[in-house]
């Protein structure tokens, strides 16, 4: 008899996906990094562009009547001769002044190295504090230093003066000294890349100290001098606290101040303000293409070799002085002043030590308007801040990785450096345009702020979150994604760890950077929105000076506390990696 077969048993088949869904999904697979960097491109593209766009589209509304009401102006002429004459002679100086300083920086002896920080330190110091510090030096009758100057034989006779701040030359010389940090940044740290070898051997070649820094030194940092100079233009170019709390009271008008005008007047004249700020942002543009011309292939300006930059000389003692003359000259003397003026009761032209009081500290504390400022700018810059530094990681990231999308990354590089560029008064008149209309009228708001500050620190955050980027290589992104992690673990778990010190000292220095920020805040305040800087502007314009320097000393406590801050995460050279 046969043996019963069993029924045959059900096994449960694996469903397999059909082909074209297959295909469907790995599609969207790869279209969804596109679709995010396009988003990512459509977003900060928005926030540079759209302000821009913006200003520009009505002044060549009818016919261009805002690029006629703006140079129709019998005044125009004389309005940009002095905004260039102001950017040319402040580059001079600076230039001057941050190379030599860099150079005095490789000759200090070993002890004193502590010194090539002194250089730098006036960036603590916010424009607009700076710029009132030499005020109370330099003004006509009351200024300590020309009252001081006054008591000697050969100027007994003036009853104001010898120095008038509020003439152009002094105005280009204060811009001037406010610029020769930054170009001292790009100086020293083209010195640091400097191969010795090549010192060493034009030394015995019979080359002099002076011949070596002329033929040797300042070839190899033609780079620096050129990317140096073209920024130092571009600020000077865009200088409106100096000539705003400088030059309005005695006719001196550059393009940033006249376009500060015609969005301040009633009714606002959005066309003419950006027909005026026009030739700021052509001059831009052609900066930077001039500046990639110039520079050429930078790999011929690289030299090779295992020994640093030394100063082919002896440490010397005039390079000690010329470091601390400038540190007095340039920060010393406008805090000092500064001091001063807070603890009298007014300002005059004498120093009356036993009237010194604190009143005017209890006053900034006291007010209810000063407090609301100090805690709006704390407030706002710590929420732009918070905001900056994804977006700078996203755009460092497309820059440096993004290799799939070279259309995407090259438009990314392109707006994330106009900020830099562009005066932040085009942008703060752009911002004023675009948000105080539909789509969205956030006029009178702290995130119209934040919009701001976010968009004029593009450049920063993402070129220090490169440069952190760039220095952490491939080699532990490569080992993560081969352990099968995705990009996002990879960053989660790898990258944001091991640039936790980079992302520290951005988000101090952009800190500091926010708390100085008084251009484009003027023209995108509103009563309810002060910040420090519009307040301080505020108190200057009603002639309360003893106020004036008191929130200006608590404006650089802030911004000094975020630079040791800075330091503290990202080490001393934290200024090098703008």
């Amino acid at each position: 008899m046969a043996a019963p077969v069993a029924p045959p048993v059900a096994t449960a088949v694996p469903a397999t996906m059909p082909p074209a869904r297959t295909t469907a999904l790995a599609r969207a697979r790869r279209l969804l990094p596109w679709l995010g960097a396009l988003t990512f491109l459509a977003v900060i593209g928005y926030l540079v562009l759209a302000p821009l766009i913006g200003l520009q589209w009505l002044a060549f509304e009818d016919g261009g009547r805002g690029y006629a009401a703006a140079f129709d102006d019998p005044q125009i002429g004389v309005t940009l001769r002095t905004t260039v004459g102001l950017a040319l002679g402040s580059l001079v100086i600076a230039l001057v002044l941050g190379t030599l300083l860099a150079w005095a920086a490789t000759r200090l002896p070993p002890r004193l190295r502590l010194l090539r920080a002194l250089p730098i330190l006036p960036i603590v110091v916010p424009a607009v504090a700076a710029v009132t510090g030499w005020a109370f030096l330099l003004s006509p009758r009351p200024g300590y230093l020309n009252a001081l100057m006054r008591q000697l034989p050969w100027w007994s006779h003036l009853e104001e003066g010898p120095v008038d701040i509020y003439s152009l030359p002094w105005i280009v010389i204060i811009t001037g000294f406010g610029l020769t940090a930054f170009v001292y940044l790009f100086v020293s740290s083209g010195f640091a890349g400097i191969n010795s070898e090549l010192i060493e051997a034009a030394q015995v070649s019979g080359s002099s100290a002076t011949g070596v820094f002329f033929r040797v030194t300042l070839p190899l940092l033609r780079p620096v001098l050129v990317y140096g100079g073209f920024v130092a233009l571009l600020l000077g170019l865009g200088q409106f606290t100096g000539p705003l709390l400088l030059g309005r009271t005695t006719g001196i008008n550059v393009l940033t101040t006249d376009m500060y005008v015609a969005v301040s007047q009633s009714p606002v004249d959005f066309g003419k303000a950006a027909a005026i700020g026009s030739p700021l942002l052509l001059v831009g543009i052609a900066v930077v293409l001039c500046q990639k011309v110039m520079l050429g292939d930078h790999s011929r300006f690289v030299t090779h070799g295992g020994k640093g930059f030394k100063g082919g000389g002896r440490p010397s003692r005039l390079a000690v002085v010329a470091i601390v003359l400038y540190g007095l000259i340039a920060m010393g003397l406008p805090l000092g002043a500064l001091a001063i003026v807070s603890l009298s009761s007014f300002w005059s032209g004498t120093i009356d030590v036993s009237g010194f009081t604190l009143d005017n500290f209890r006053r900034v504390f006291a007010e209810s308007g000063i407090t609301d400022a100090i805690v709006n700018s704390l407030t706002i810059s710590v929420i732009s801040v918070a905001i900056a530094l994804p977006v700078g990681f996203i755009a460092a990231t497309l820059l440096l990785k993004g290799r799939r999308f070279r259309a995407v990354r090259t438009a990314v590089d392109f707006i994330v450096a106009m900020p830099l560029g562009i005066p932040a008064v085009v942008f703060g008149a752009g911002f004023l345009l675009t948000y105080s209309r539909e789509p969205f009228i956030l006029y009178g708001t702290h995130e119209v702020i934040v919009l701001v500050y976010v968009t004029l620190m593009l450049p920063f955050t993402t070129r220090m979150q490169l440069s952190g980027m760039v220095a952490l290589g491939d080699t532990y992104q490569e080992a993560s994604r081969t352990s099968g992690a995705g990009p996002l673990r990879t960053n989660a778990e790898i990258v944001l760890p091991l640039m936790r010190p980079t992302l520290a000292g951005a988000a101090a220095l952009i800190f500091v950077l926010l708390t100085h920020e008084f251009t484009a805040s003027l023209l995108v305040r509103a009563p309810t929105t002060q910040v420090m800087g519009t307040i301080l502007f505020d108190y200057w314009s009603n002639g309360s000076y003893p106020t004036v320097a008191a929130i200006a000393l608590v404006m650089t406590l802030v911004t000094s506390a975020g630079v040791f801050a800075a330091m503290a995460a990202a080490g001393p050279d934290v200024f090098d990696k703008l």
